[in-house]
């Protein structure tokens, strides 16, 4: 028990002057930030986790069924790295073990003081200050770093990134399209958030990991919720679902199948909380991710070309249009986001009740 926990004189606050009390609403902003940027990683991960067992499982069922010997499937198992070791790259780091649950073996950290890192340490996780090993390893590597560190690290790490490999980046001062150049490489996610004037005071929990399994701040985290005052630009998610198209395209699967197990993936917990007769399953066509011209000449044994994230995430597609009119897919994507982290929707949940400010410039 900590006896000094609920000591008012041992608060934060309580050691600033009152003329600067209206600053403390940094604090929560900063809180929701971290907070938000961990469970839509933690969401990416635990998808294209998902969608690997999904691909694994039809594997193994097909290999019953004709007698072949079932191939190892150590190199479908999802890699994650983090370069830094500070505070967001320890939060995110146990928001990955909880919820997806990634195992220990399978995460690894770079950091400049891996000495910092022992309760890391102990549950397995290698820590070193290796940030070329880590990537040549991982599939998909989140850089946590500060923004004077990034070109050196780019640096170190361009020649060793992989076609397929996903860079995920908190670096919010440096823009993607800035980031493709120094990395040299078009597989990049960053997500951008905007946050209101006046937030609401739904970010004042301590742990990250414990806020995610409060249903009212989980819901303010949803990407399609304004709740909490904090904004996410839904390019992110072009972007993610242009990446899990990638990782089924670096395997060369044929874009009927990749239809099929997207659909799978974002219908069946949309199916499963909705009232029976309610629901309708959740189908995606090949020209919801590209141009009608190019769906038309698209052979049904070819695979969907390698998209270019940063474009995705700069410019219209295809899926933005849909993203936008279709609420069959709100609908599906916000159950199965709240369900990744162990919380189902009831009716009246989803709504979102927490009220936001107007945004800021």
């Amino acid at each position: 028990m900590d006896l000094l926990e609920d000591l008012e004189t041992m608060k934060f606050e309580s050691g600033i002057h009152e003329e600067d009390q209206s600053w403390l609403y940094l604090l929560g902003r900063s809180h929701g930030l971290m907070t938000k940027a961990c469970a839509h990683a933690t969401f990416f991960c635990k998808l294209l986790h998902n969608l690997r067992e999904s691909l694994n499982e039809k594997r193994t069922s097909k290999c019953h069924l004709t007698g072949l010997r079932e191939e190892t499937q150590d190199d479908d198992t999802l890699k994650v790295g983090i370069i830094g070791g500070g505070h967001l790259g320890k939060q995110l780091a146990h928001t990955l073990l909880q919820f997806i649950p990634i195992p220990a073996e399978n995460l690894r950290i770079s950091t400049r003081r891996p000495e910092t890192l022992d309760e890391f340490k102990k549950l397995g996780i290698q820590c070193f200050y290796q940030n070329a090993s880590l990537v040549g390893w991982a599939n998909v590597v989140f850089l946590c770093c500060l923004p004077s560190q990034l070109p050196n690290i780019c640096v170190e790490i361009q020649t060793r990134l992989g076609k397929d490999c996903i860079v995920y980046s908190f670096v919010s001062a440096i823009p993607v399209s800035r980031l493709k150049l120094l990395l040299n490489h078009t597989n990049i996610l960053r997500p951008q958030y905007q946050c209101a004037e006046d937030l609401a005071h739904v970010w004042e929990a301590n742990e990250i990991t414990a806020a995610l399994q409060d249903p009212v701040i989980l819901q303010a985290t949803c990407p399609y919720s304004p709740a909490g005052g904090i904004s996410l630009n839904i390019k992110w998610l072009e972007g993610m679902f242009y990446a899990l198209l990638n990782f089924c395209t670096a395997k060369d699967m044929p874009h009927p199948q990749v239809l099929q197990h997207l659909s799978e993936l974002f219908s069946s917990q949309h199916l499963k909380a909705c009232r029976e007769g309610e629901a309708s399953p959740l189908k995606f066509q090949a020209q919801d991710f590209v141009s009608q011209i190019y769906a038309k000449n698209l052979s049904q044994r070819r695979p969907f070309p390698l998209f270019d994230l940063t474009t995705v995430q700069l410019k219209e597609t295809p899926f933005s249009q849909y993203l936008s009119n279709s609420t069959t897919f709100q609908d599906c994507f916000t159950h199965l986001y709240c369900d990744s982290f162990g919380i189902s929707l009831t009716k009246e949940q989803e709504e979102p009740e927490v009220s936001t400010g107007s945004p800021s410039q």
